[in-house]
């Protein structure tokens, strides 16, 4: 039983496929219930959410702003929404305003890895580095195996200790 995890987790995270899982496990499929081992197909990207992203992505962050509170208002739900506007927020140089917002992705997912990275830069920014290294804690509870949300945090925290202090 515990082999069928390990080889299910790796299956997952990598992608593989297995003898002793078959094809549509490994593809993250499930592969139980329903008769049906297909994927489900993607929920579609909102357009606005999309346009916002890609001026955030453009480094047009004032810009970004309605189409990202647009489709924060259609999917009130929508975490990497209110995570894209507090990035926006602090790299237009607001890091006490994008707390708000990143307040919000993790009211909404508190599993939310890169609303506890930017939080954390935030957190730094505003020479709260008790807050950021909170935040830091959680990430390395959340990443099991490391993730870059942790090493991105833990390296702007390292910098700050030797007196780099972050630029929005």
């Amino acid at each position: 039983m515990r082999t069928t995890f390990i080889l299910a987790v790796a299956s997952l995270a990598f992608g593989l496929t297995s003898p002793v899982l078959g094809p549509a496990l490994a593809a993250g499929g499930g592969g139980g219930g329903g008769g049906s081992s297909e994927i489900a197909p993607a929920k579609p990207v909102d357009p606005s959410f999309a346009q916002g992203k890609a001026l955030v992505e453009a480094k047009r962050y004032q810009e970004a702003m309605p189409y990202l509170q647009q489709a924060a208002a259609k999917d009130p739900k929508n975490a990497d929404a209110y995570n894209l506007m507090g990035y926006a927020t602090r790299k237009s140089g607001n890091a006490n305003g994008s707390l708000q917002y990143y307040n919000q992705a993790l009211a909404i997912d508190p599993k939310h890895l890169g609303a506890h990275e930017y939080i954390g830069e935030a957190y730094l920014q505003l020479d709260r580095p008790q807050e950021a290294q909170q935040h830091l804690a959680r990430l390395d509870s959340l990443c099991t195996f490391g993730c870059t949300e942790y090493r991105m945090l833990k390296a702007a925290i390292a910098d700050y200790k030797a007196g780099k202090k972050p630029t929005n």
